[in-house]
């Protein structure tokens, strides 16, 4: 199995991916980088500029606004979508609470990702939907 195939793997066990082909995954893991990141590290933080679009693969990350937790997300979950579509700033803080396992997609390869895979869109804009008025 290739790095490739392994990145592919794991966008597979994630639900906002679930359903795509083997091409389609093969695809993504080339736009996806992926990386570790301990517990304790903020990966974004509220009000600053956002240029990336994080899946979670493993860990647990809490999520902040104005201070105060608003959510914890699992295995699965995604983050930074709401200042990418907006062109805004983060809309929140998030906070690796045990050490996490990521798959990071840039501005470019984000925008790339909705323009290519209508279904992703449609998911990540409905994620954005919810958040962006329960906020």
């Amino acid at each position: 199995m290739t790095p490739l195939d392994d990145k592919a793997a794991l966008l597979r066990s994630v639900p906002l991916f679930a359903d795509l082909d083997e091409r389609s995954l093969q695809a993504i893991a080339l736009l996806a980088r992926e990386r570790d990141a301990p517990a304790g590290e903020v990966l974004m933080r509220e009000g600053e500029p956002g240029d990336e679009f994080i899946v979670i693969v493993e860990g647990t990350v809490h999520v902040e606004q104005e201070g105060h937790r608003v959510r914890s997300m699992l295995a699965g979950g995604f983050l930074g979508e709401v200042a990418l579509v907006e062109h805004g700033p983060r809309s929140a803080t998030a906070i690796c609470v045990t050490p996490c396992r990521l798959l990071t997609l840039g501005h470019f390869e984000f925008d790339r990702l909705l323009v290519t895979f209508p279904e992703v869109r449609t998911k990540v804009l409905a994620a954005l939907a919810r958040r962006t008025h329960s906020a």
